[in-house]
């Protein structure tokens, strides 16, 4: 067995009430590490082709990695994944706090979740012991109250749980699922196949944390984190306000998505500091991390605000404050927690918002059409009032928007679907491309759709991006954590050519690998304060293996191509779908960067890059068999020359 690890994983069928545990051989965790690497794996091995995202056949898998639950910043988190219901495509996301650490301590390191209950059910987990419980009581409450009333059933306030609230019951294609009330797995709709198997909440209680190789080791580097990251640019300024930083960066350097991605700057009515005296609580992190990153807002009046459920992130204060024209910082706050009381994710839920706001102000949608709406830009008591109408997918506009921008705009009509700010249905974060071109890639190579955690931003290897990137601050230092990845001079920002290419693709493959190992962002470098090269040794202190930066890498690949065969057996991914908003080839409106837009032909010269260099075919981005070799993924080459697709078409 793998130190650091259980060597179980935990089956159910909820069908038939089935529970069952496997244990993998150690090579399994050695090519797939965890998190999105046992999601990939199962998904492909298990789940039959052309399953609706909603029905019992799909699976759903929670996911610890080799590494979570050790004693060093940043590994707390675990992923989820399954079948996207709001893509269609392979779905997945991770959450931080300390589920996953207790999912580990609790005996297992996956649990894969089949069929559906007659009946609404919690799972528990405690010291091995599984039990499928009813939670009839429990069905229709929020996330605070469920996790309340299962901590009393269980008799124990330390249970971890990840729960689901209405939005999933209802099966909105963007519900997100709770970790302990604080944390959220919010894209691609997991809380939606949470609830259309009547799961509401899996609880984990352990008390075996699993045994190191090199124990003295993996405390050292808890104390060298502990020593630098106040002096690391980044990290400090997490430490302060959260994400929240960004929010004011973007908008001073005119890269924050206003009203619907039409503008890159907003006149904000608050500051920092008025943040920090009026809405600022106190802040929070996860499990073995002092960044304490997660921000509590609490407010009395113009709303009532709950610290219990945390704080806006960066892309939530973007999504219901800019994107949606509101420049107050309460109305934003206030949308942050009746989204995780609901279980909605924040940026689907905003920018769907957004995108009807815009139909509203050009005729496509009409008052009758809202409920009585008033759907203005910057009209906040409407976008609150449809948050709730969304999660319990009321008649009218709610259910409307239930599926998101994308859904509704095919149903309005083309000319509709220029104001969904999405990638293969997935709604955008709140990153915008014409500012740092890089991310028009990101988006558009994406497995997940509108997801800008594939691969690190371009402000990072940009100096010259000043007032944006905490690059400018400390340049030779983000440069030389760039250069153990293989990227050894800048690259502009404003640039989609061969060089950003490269250098996204490098670092796709080293962010796949901390999707897989459940490794937060924020701790690691090229830009933070753990460099590349420590990855290894921290690896094979847990382990006892003797791994290196290349095998790390190489498991980040495997993994992406996995996702991608996924995407292309089970969805007929094509190369059109590898797209972009058609907004971002509009010029920004207003702010520094005015007019600003991705090229057409640049972006799609990059994608043909982009799949070369994968060594996929430049048609529709299908992997060579040589690739899946090179991976050892050639259990799979019978699969796609099953589907007959690209290179493997038969004739």
């Amino acid at each position: 067995m793998v130190k650091g690890s259980n060597g179980k994983i935990l089956r159910i069928d909820l069908t038939g009430g089935m529970i069952d545990v496997e244990a993998p051989p150690d090579l399994f965790y050695r090519k797939y590490l965890g998190g999105n690497g046992f999601a990939a794996y199962y998904l492909l091995k298990e789940l039959p082709l052309g399953v609706d995202p909603l029905s019992p056949d799909n699976i759903l898998i929670f996911s610890a990695s080799i590494m979570t639950g050790a004693p060093i910043a940043g590994f707390g988190r675990h992923s989820v994944g399954a079948k996207s219901p709001l893509t269609g495509f392979y779905g997945q996301s991770e959450a931080g706090g300390s589920w996953g650490p207790e999912l580990k301590f609790s005996g297992y390191d996956a649990i894969i979740i089949k069929g559906k209950s007659d009946k609404p059910v919690y799972i528990s987990i405690r010291d091995g012991d599984v039990q499928i419980k009813d939670a009839s009581d429990i069905w229709g409450m929020n996330v605070g109250g469920a996790t309340d009333t299962i901590r009393s059933k269980e008799k124990d306030d330390k249970t971890r749980i990840v729960s689901i609230g209405p939005a999933g019951e209802n099966m909105v294609k963007f519900a997100g699922i709770s970790a302990d009330v604080r944390h959220y797995h919010g894209r691609t709709g997991m809380g939606a196949v949470m609830g259309s198997k009547n799961l509401k909440a899996v609880a984990v209680r352990g008390a075996n944390k699993p045994e190191y190789a090199d124990h003295e080791s993996v405390i050292g580097f808890n104390k060298y984190f502990n020593a630098k990251y106040k002096t690391n640019a980044d990290n400090a300024t997490l430490n302060d306000i959260g994400t929240t930083s960004y929010y004011f960066g973007a908008n001073a350097a005119g890269g924050l998505p206003t009203e619907n991605f039409r503008k890159g700057h907003i006149e904000l009515e608050f500051d920092r500091e008025a943040y920090k005296s009026n809405l600022q609580y106190k802040t929070d992190g996860c499990y073995g991390c002092p960044v304490r990153c997660k921000q509590s807002v609490k407010a009395e009046t113009p709303y009532s605000i709950d610290p219990r459920y945390g704080g806006p992130e960066f892309e939530t204060w973007g999504a219901f404050g800019s994107c949606c024209g509101n420049a107050d910082m309460y109305s934003p706050a206030k949308a942050h927690e009746l989204c995780n009381a609901l279980g909605l994710d924040t940026i689907s839920t905003g920018l769907t918002i957004s995108f009807a706001m815009e139909c509203y102000e050009n005729g496509l949608l009409t008052k009758e059409q809202t409920d009585g709406l008033e759907l203005n830009f910057g009209n906040a008591g409407a976008m609150l009032e449809l948050i709730n109408k969304i999660a319990h997918r009321e008649k009218g506009i709610g259910a409307f928007l239930a599926d998101g921008s994308w859904a509704a705009a095919n149903k309005l009509g083309e000319s509709a679907k220029k104001y969904s700010i999405s990638a293969k249905g997935m709604e955008l974060a709140l990153c915008d491309p014409r500012v740092k071109n890089g991310v028009a890639l990101i988006y558009a190579m994406s497995p997940l759709g509108g997801d800008h955690l594939q691969s690190e931003h371009d402000g990072a290897f940009d100096p010259a991006l000043s007032g944006y990137s905490h690059a400018a601050d400390n340049p030779e230092y983000f440069m030389d954590g760039a250069r153990q990845l293989g990227i050894l001079e800048p690259v502009p920002s404003l640039s989609l050519g061969p060089d950003k290419v490269r250098l996204i693709s490098n670092i796709q493959h080293f962010w796949s690998a901390f999707d897989a190992l459940d490794l937060c962002i924020f701790v690691f470098g090229p830009v933070r304060t753990f460099q590349p090269y420590m990855l290894p040794e921290m690896i094979n202190a847990v382990t006892g293996w003797r791994t290196t930066l290349y095998e790390i890498m190489k498991a980040g690949e495997r993994i992406t191509n996995m996702m991608r065969i996924f995407n292309l057996v089970h969805s007929h991914l094509k190369r059109e779908d590898d797209r972009i908003p058609e907004r971002l080839y509009d010029g920004l409106e207003n702010g520094p960067m005015k007019g600003n837009k991705i090229n057409r032909e640049d972006i799609d010269d990059a994608l043909t890059t982009y799949y070369e260099l994968m060594g996929w075919d430049r048609v529709n981005g299908v992997p060579y068999a040589g690739r899946l070799h090179d991976l050892e993924l050639a259990e799979f080459i019978p699969m796609l020359e099953e589907s007959g697709i690209g290179y493997y078409k038969k004739g």
